[in-house]
């Protein structure tokens, strides 16, 4: 992974309270417009009290939080290019989605969103 993609999950975990994460991955996801991600939980990683953190780019989105519980309403989390969301502790196995992304992009840029993943897989 680069240097500058982990300096970049380090320093957002860092000021999310979670000092000292060490990723050893990056998933990108790329979305084209109507693209979407299901309602799911991340619980594949060896160490689960390391945090996620999450780079949004492009096109703007729709990040769902439901919880613990894979039911109810979610709390809607609109992102823009550039919006960082870190999560650990009780809420890491927590499950979310991403809604499908809607709009069209700037002509001059690439029409997608991309999601970089930051984990401690190993």
């Amino acid at each position: 992974m680069p240097p500058c993609f982990t300096d970049l999950a380090q320093r957002a975990a860092a000021r999310a309270g979670f000092d000292g994460f060490a990723p050893d991955c990056c998933l990108i996801n790329r979305y084209s417009v109507g693209a979407q991600m299901g309602t799911h939980r991340d619980f594949d990683e060896r160490d689960l009290a390391q945090p996620i953190v999450s780079v949004s780019l492009g096109l703007p989105a729709v990040f769902c939080w439901y919880g613990p519980v894979r039911s109810g309403k979610p709390l809607r989390v609109p992102l823009e290019s550039g919006d960082v969301l870190v999560w650990g502790a009780s809420a890491r196995t927590g499950y979310h989605a991403v809604r499908r992304v809607a709009g069209v992009g700037d002509p001059l840029a690439d029409p997608h969103r991309y999601n970089l993943t930051f984990r401690r897989a190993r």
